[in-house]
């Protein structure tokens, strides 16, 4: 009968690899993170705007690039079988942004600044700070054509670090040029590495006559010094090109924010130009982007709408909020007040006064299920409550509560007292654990 039993026992679901859970426990650092970004986001005249998390398939061939790792094997595409298309979870934001732009005309009245959240999917190695379904805050800047809105949003990204309480980060900045300067270095690079290929790994050799430029990016110990003698972009670059960087670089200074030119930093998708920056920790191993963008001046165009130079950047949620908890940055969602309460007058007059409570801006855990007061009163010590609210049937009968502070080296004892008195007290006193 037990063997029957265990045989017919549903089977236990667990989510799918690369798609995971954010339990309670780590939802309020989480909150901090975003309620930080939205806010500095804010104080630079950033809006936001939120696109579906499903786009046509073609959308991201043609602007991430057929040749790109994202369009070749990690994107989560598939024809609908209702109608054919093809889609594609997103596997970035800028193309959806760039096309949403386009087709509602938000820049018809000038240049406009735009920020979105959410998650994204590619079918990638999980790592540590790598899922499968991870988490980005994108930011973009469509109609800014010269070097200000690029160092604007570096600026930007160095005040939400001091904000998170994020440091030693380091920022890298390169310019990988207009299409036709990086045209002609594409043709100097293949001669290059044609010259050594026997030192190239099988990435370096697929990516040889599609994607060169990617090959700089290689993470291989073996590729490293020959990389790093290959011939440098910015060395090919235009007058325009390089006064538009000379002009970063010049804003970066001025705003006190330090910087190293890495020559051999890319972007791994196809739409970049001149522009591109990357802040990098050495706090998270391999993954060590937590941040990256650039320029992409020619993508608005390449996808239907009119000619127009735009900015943006994309920062890895999980990556920060794994760098938030290594240098112990804490946040705290405790609630102002655990409602205690015994006997059955208590059990309905608690639930009103909760109420009372919520309506004068406090959060109120109502403890549910019965129980001894012992029993009850270790679940308000677990729920890291500021103060307990005791209430029986004799106060109930007195119109009164007992008020507890429950933090550690609270002053004072437990009082008696009357409701109004006590809502009172708490609203002067919710932050008093915290102070």
């Amino acid at each position: 009968m037990l063997e029957t039993t265990l045989k017919n026992k549903p089977t236990k679901f667990q989510s799918i690899k690369g798609f995971y859970d954010i339990l309670p426990e780590h939802t309020p650092l989480w909150f901090k993170l975003e309620d930080t970004a939205r806010r500095v986001l804010a104080q630079y005249g950033y809006k936001n705007i939120r696109m579906p998390l499903v786009e046509s398939t073609d959308l991201f061939v043609r602007s991430v690039g057929e040749h790109t790792d994202i369009v070749e094997k990690e994107m989560y595409a598939w024809q609908d079988a209702l109608n054919g298309d093809k889609l594609t979870l997103r596997p970035e934001g800028t193309a959806g942004c760039v096309r949403a732009v386009i087709e509602s005309n938000l820049t018809y009245n000038g240049p406009v600044r735009l920020w979105y959240s959410g998650a994204m999917f590619r079918h990638e190695n999980v790592q540590k700070g790598r899922q499968r379904q991870f988490h980005q805050i994108g930011v973009e800047a469509f109609g800014f054509a010269g070097p200000q809105v690029d160092a604007e949003q570096i600026v930007l990204l160095a005040r939400l670090w001091r904000e998170l309480g994020i440091h030693d980060v380091e920022l890298q900045i390169n310019s990988i040029g207009d299409a036709h300067e990086r045209a002609a270095y594409r043709g100097v690079l293949i001669a290059y590495f044609e010259q050594h290929l026997d030192s190239l790994d099988e990435d370096a050799k697929r990516r040889l006559h599609s994607n060169p430029l990617r090959i700089l990016d290689s993470k291989n110990p073996r590729m490293q010094a020959l990389c790093e003698a290959a011939p440098k972009l910015l060395d090919s670059l235009g007058d325009a090109s390089r006064a538009h960087f000379a002009g970063l670089c010049a804003l970066l200074t001025a705003a006190g924010v330090a910087y190293t030119i890495n020559a051999r930093l890319v972007r791994g998708l196809d739409y970049y130009n001149r522009t591109v920056f990357e802040w990098v920790t050495h706090k998270l191993g391999a993954q060590g982007t937590i941040a990256g963008g650039g320029r992409y001046d020619s993508l608005v165009e390449r996808l239907g709408g009119e000619a127009t130079p735009a900015c943006g950047f994309g920062i890895g949620l999980e990556r920060v909020f794994l760098l938030m908890q290594e240098y112990g940055v804490l946040a705290d969602d405790a609630p102002d007040v655990y409602l205690v309460n015994l006997g059955e007058l208590a059990e309905q007059a608690a639930f009103s006064l909760a109420e009372q409570l919520r309506q004068a801006g406090l959060q109120v855990v109502l403890h549910a299920g019965g129980g001894s007061f012992k029993a009850q009163m270790k679940k308000a010590d677990r729920s890291q409550a500021r103060f307990a609210l005791i209430l029986g049937d004799d106060e109930v009968l007195k119109q009164q509560v007992t008020l507890k502070p429950m933090w550690a080296n609270a002053p004072g004892e437990q009082q008696q007292c009357s409701v109004a008195e006590a809502m009172a007290y708490l609203s002067a006193n919710k932050n008093a654990a915290s102070a």
